[in-house]
């Protein structure tokens, strides 16, 4: 089981990075879009400078062309870094492209995966991450459990490497939900993890423990001090 961050904001990646136990960072042009116009290359070297090779990075194509597409990765891979896995949309161009780059050594994360033919499609193209849309599947009126589900099946029986790196939340709970059904892999915004070990029930356990604690021992001795 591994989360990542679903983010391309430097300052919130800078301060989460030794509080969550994330495995890379993934982005899109929505995700992109709201940090306004940036410098795009060196914006993500200074995401790598933080997160380190040992993390993933996930960078998300614009052409929706297969030269395009082709081309795109390319250029990723050349002014950031080769060790990007490149997301690419699975579309028919989008996996003519995935099985030309794969050919080539290049890391896939296949995305905007809404059905389980998409996700088979993908999964014959030797990507290396299958991202289903958890939210917005529930939002079209399709189970997204049951297609992560399956996804894991195949990957089971078939001893396919791919891991199901699940997208689209919002909700901690969708997040269990998904891992619950089989994905090895989650990226979810940085709020929906920090809400989850927010609540008010969390914050007056530990506002007991405390004050039980100074009850016997007094104000400003911790157990250091002992």
């Amino acid at each position: 089981m591994e989360f990542m961050f679903d983010t391309a904001n430097i300052e919130v990646i800078r301060k989460y990075i030794d509080v969550f136990p994330i495995t890379g960072i993934t982005s899109n042009p929505s995700i992109i879009k709201k940090e306004g116009k940036i410098d795009f290359f060196n914006h993500f070297k200074e995401i790598r400078s933080i997160i380190g090779f040992d993390k993933s990075m996930h960078i998300q194509v614009v052409a929706t062309d297969c030269e395009g597409i082709v081309k795109d990765a390319k250029t990723i891979l050349d002014k950031i870094d080769d060790k990007v896995y490149v997301k690419i949309p699975v579309t028919e161009d989008g996996l003519k492209a995935m099985r030309i780059l794969k050919s080539e050594g290049v890391g896939i994360t296949a995305t905007a995966v809404y059905t389980k033919a998409q996700a088979l499609l993908a999964l014959e193209t030797g990507a290396d991450f299958i991202a289903p849309y958890f939210n917005r599947m529930e939002n079209s009126d399709m189970d997204p459990r049951s297609t992560i589900k399956m996804i894991a099946d195949m990957i089971d029986r078939y001893g396919y490497k791919t891991k199901i790196l699940a997208a689209s939340f919002k909700n901690i709970g969708q997040v269990m939900d998904a891992f619950s059904a089989g994905a090895q892999t989650a990226t979810v915004a940085p709020e929906i993890l920090c809400g989850s070990v927010k609540m008010a029930s969390i914050k007056e356990a530990v506002e007991n423990f405390t004050s039980d604690w100074k009850s016997i021992f007094g104000k400003g001795i911790s157990i250091s001090d002992l």
